[in-house]
């Protein structure tokens, strides 16, 4: 009996001084309204294949879509048709979409460009920096970043990107002349 009952107050100690002290540690705050981090997308300036300057930062204001790839690779062709399609719904919503092209000849570049029909801006990262900057390790690579210029995802499908939480939600059309039911 007397062992039950130092058993029992060794339990209680334990929890009256230790339940307290871990509790206060965590600092947890159930429900807080904890905003996530995003990083800033590093700023960048290319030449598309027409020769006409791009700066990432010159886009403030817009949300990008910025698609990492090569002629070469086939997960890169197999994106296309998608990007495409979000090309189609979203750059008229305000989406800006850029295709970044790593380390290639231009004039290869344009000839992938023209024999594949991309309606998008196709940029050049001939040294392969701006690549570096965002640690592009594999194609395709595809990343959203924000109209404030913050890296909101990176991915590798253009269907991972959450692209209706960066842009203004579509207007719906407003019928004239219906009946009123009130």
């Amino acid at each position: 009996m007397m062992k039950k009952t130092v058993h029992i107050f060794i339990a209680l100690i334990f929890t009256l001084i230790f339940v307290p002290i871990s509790i206060s540690w965590g600092q947890y705050i159930p429900n807080a309204p904890f905003k996530p981090q995003y990083s800033v997308a590093p700023d960048f300036t290319l030449k598309d294949i027409q020769g006409k300057t791009f700066r990432l930062s010159a886009q403030r204001g817009k949300p990008v879509l910025i698609f990492f790839g090569t002629t070469w690779c086939p997960g890169c062709r197999a994106e296309i048709p998608a990007y495409k399609k979000v090309h189609e719904i979203y750059s008229s919503r305000g989406l800006v979409v850029i295709y970044i092209n790593i380390m290639e000849p231009a004039k290869k570049v344009a000839r992938f460009v023209q024999a594949n029909s991309l309606l998008y801006r196709t940029l050049l990262d001939e040294d392969g920096s701006v690549g570096n900057a965002y640690n592009v390790v594999g194609v395709p690579m595809i990343i959203l970043v924000d109209k404030n210029g913050y890296l909101i995802k990176v991915g590798h499908s253009s269907s991972e990107m959450p692209l209706d939480k960066v842009l203004p939600p579509k207007k719906m059309a407003v019928r004239s002349g219906g009946s009123d039911d009130r």
